[in-house]
């Protein structure tokens, strides 16, 4: 078994602040360009430094996204990019363009490069291409199956490392390209401006007869046809840790704090028990399917690791999420009163019970005693989202501690 990374996703320097809090072993990013998130916040140079900041004084590392498919007017402004990088210094890019990877080679050698799963990296002969050109870890394609993985590892080098997503949202176009984006609304998915068309409801309309919409229907089930369900690996972590593979990823850039350390915290316990002792992993397996739960999700698949999937992959009859908590905000400084400041993300009021999601795994019920707001006045609820607020629990709080209640 090779020493496993868990490598967790952050849209913002806040929820980077609570992947690292809540267990990553590595967190990735996108910064202002060259991204393929570009409606995610994304990090500005100034956020970017001290992200990496935080995350190295605890001894986690932090890889820049630059995996766009890119066109010729691009290739200057990535040269620019990599030249701000340098300075930065970042543990790792994560490319899917060779010419964007030669670049990154000129401009900041240093700096690790990893080929984004943007790269179909379908066969060891992929691997071993990309190890020759200086490639220091490669994401495998989502459509691989673990057996597939596992003789990757016997045909590349010891030091080449694998990294797999092991849970969040599928992509129906293999490997991520795809062109219904480009071509029903001229975002283009492979540059950062995916609109989702996958998830949405379909008709057909026949030529002679304009206006009459026909449901498409791929069987009785409904008609969300390119709708499919999110990985979830959770179960089957022993055949994950011992397939080779070296960063097991969580898909999600655009995913809220709460989503995150929801995520993070519980891919974290499953990989620590099961590497302390695979019955412990066994005995909690209850725990790890409730807390993956409570965040939003669709329903779970295991994708291609155990072949190729069946009709049962797909969700036909709507493209909803799954949400069993409202997050509500992230636990800041306390004052002199004992009052916590939060950022409010959802309304709750004065009254209300609500729980305290910690890192260590536990979730603490508390009462709200008190709201106010920045100039000291007394709310009765928080209704304004992003609102800054000084909140009174009855159960103290650590800074990042994550702020939610029943949906």
């Amino acid at each position: 078994m090779r020493e496993p990374e868990l490598l967790v996703p952050a849209s913002s320097l806040e929820v980077l602040k609570v992947a690292v809090i809540f267990g990553a072993d590595a967190v990735y990013i996108g910064g202002e360009a060259f991204g393929l998130r570009a409606k995610a916040k994304n990090f500005s140079p100034e956020d970017m430094r001290e992200g990496i900041a935080f995350a190295h004084t605890r001894d986690v590392k932090v890889y820049v996204t630059a995996n766009i498919l890119a066109h010729n007017e691009d290739l200057e402004g990535v040269r620019k990019y990599f030249e701000e990088l340098k300075d930065i210094k970042p543990d790792g890019l994560i490319i899917s363009d060779p010419g964007v990877f030669q670049i990154a080679k000129e401009v900041c050698p240093e700096i690790e490069r990893h080929i984004s799963t943007q790269a179909n990296n379908t066969n060891y002969g992929t691997f071993n291409f990309w190890y020759q050109q200086g490639a220091k870890r490669i994401v495998t394609a989502r459509e691989l199956s673990l057996e597939e993985i596992r003789s990757i590892r016997k045909h590349i080098p010891e030091d080449l490392e694998i990294e797999t997503f092991i849970h969040g949202a599928m992509c129906m176009s293999y490997s991520g390209r795809c062109l219904l984006s480009n071509y029903l609304t001229g975002r283009d998915a492979n540059r950062g401006a995916c609109t989702h068309p996958c998830r949405w409801k379909y008709s057909v309309v026949e030529e002679s007869r304009p206006g009459e919409y026909m449901p498409v229907y791929e069987n009785e089930r409904g008609t969300f046809i390119f709708n499919s369900r999110d990985l979830c690996m959770i179960e089957h972590l022993p055949d994950i840790l011992n397939a080779g593979i070296d960063s097991l990823k969580i898909e999600g850039r655009m995913k809220t704090a709460l989503y995150v350390a929801t995520v993070a915290r519980t891919y974290r316990k499953a990989i620590d028990d099961y590497r302390k002792d695979p019955e412990l992993y066994q005995q909690n397996m209850p725990w790890y399917r409730e807390q993956i739960s409570n965040c939003t999700y669709r329903q779970f698949t295991t994708g291609f690791f155990y072949g190729k999937p069946t009709d049962e992959a797909q969700i036909y009859d709507n493209n909803t999420y799954i949400q069993e908590y409202i997050y509500l905000g992230i636990a800041g400084e306390r004052d002199k009163r004992g009052y916590y400041s939060t950022e409010q993300r959802n309304k709750f009021c004065v009254g209300e019970e609500i729980e305290i999601m910690k890192p260590d795994g536990r979730n603490i019920p508390a009462t709200v005693r008190a709201i106010f707001d920045n100039e000291g006045n007394s709310m009765e609820s928080a209704p304004h989202p992003k609102q800054k607020l000084w909140i009174d629990l009855t159960h103290e709080m650590d800074a990042f501690d994550i702020l939610r209640k029943k949906a």
